[in-house]
């Protein structure tokens, strides 16, 4: 006996409440699925329906087979799936929303290695700072950076997000080098919009310290508190990934040394995020993979 096709063609009867809906479903005869569930039945050794005129009834021990041999067969065809999903070509659209900065930074410009890598798979990018509803939205994988809110879907760590103060040399020049947070007090701040802004926190060797920061631009855009700095305007907290040799070839330096910047987010790091799936489409996982192998290393 065939125990799977036995056990599929049982817990279709017993679904449909009939062999002759069970058998059409599966495009057997009757007798067959007549058979396979009196092969089962003799092999358990008790019955598992109640035939009458009106149909079929599942018997106490039906019911107990049904519950276990339904989550052996959805068991058994996530394992299928999964391992075909392997074997198969990514292909299709991939609809990725992707946070501004940090998605013109360091997603676009590896695009084209991407593309020739998985010539079969076409990107639609979404950028946005707006959290999405990836369902609602259609979307299939996110980028995030920051903590992560309980939302049911899936999550991939990529690297940390770290953030420093940073500000032009000839602002530091003009306006004195801050060896101290509470230095900060005296000098012009480039903040972001987030409650958390109003309140910078910075700790050492066990302690720690906040400072309201001072100044007259706020910011929601992490590329117009850069530029901002880059224009001499006064000190911003800006993540690691957004600084490059070009930045420091333009003046940047990173001051406070030996200081860290809390961030704000419990957890906070660069995340991806999909939905849940019994089995995640070949294309995702391309993506992930390749941004996992290209960024991982780089921002770690």
């Amino acid at each position: 006996m065939d125990y799977f096709t036995a056990a599929r063609a049982f817990v279709r009867a017993a679904e449909l409440r009939s062999f002759s809906k069970a058998a059409h479903e599966l495009a057997v005869k009757v007798s067959t699925v007549s058979r396979q569930v009196g092969e089962l039945e003799r092999d358990l050794g008790i019955a598992l329906f109640n035939r009458s005129t009106r149909g079929l009834a599942l018997t106490e021990g039906g019911k107990t087979f049904l519950v276990h041999a339904r989550a052996a067969l959805e068991t058994m065809d996530e394992a299928r799936a999964v391992t075909m999903a392997l074997n198969q070509t990514p292909k299709g659209v991939l609809r990725v929303t992707l946070p501004p900065a940090f998605g013109r930074r360091h997603v676009l410009p590896h695009l084209p290695a991407f593309f020739e890598q998985y010539p079969d798979i076409d990107v639609d990018a979404v950028i946005t700072d707006e959290v999405l509803n990836l369902i609602d939205a259609g979307i299939d994988l996110a980028v995030r950076v920051g903590g992560l809110k309980e939302s049911g879907l899936i999550s991939r760590r990529l690297a940390p997000h770290r953030l420093v103060p940073c500000a032009h040399e000839d602002y530091l020049e003009r306006a004195g080098t801050p060896t101290h947070p509470r230095d900060l007090a005296k000098h012009v701040c480039l903040r972001g919009t987030g409650p958390k802004q109003n309140a910078w926190q910075f700790g050492r060797g066990g302690r720690s310290f906040v400072i309201e920061p001072p100044g007259r631009f706020r910011s929601n855009d992490l590329q117009a508190r850069l530029e901002m700095t880059l224009a001499r305007a006064g000190i911003a907290l800006l993540p690691v990934w957004l600084l490059d040799a070009a930045a420091e070839a333009q003046g940047l330096r990173r001051i406070l040394p030996g200081w860290t910047v809390d961030a704000g987010d419990d957890g906070a790091a660069i995340w991806f995020l999909y939905p849940p799936k019994k089995t995640v489409s070949s294309k995702v996982r391309a993506f992930v993979d390749f941004y996992a192998a290209r960024l991982g290393p780089a921002l770690g």
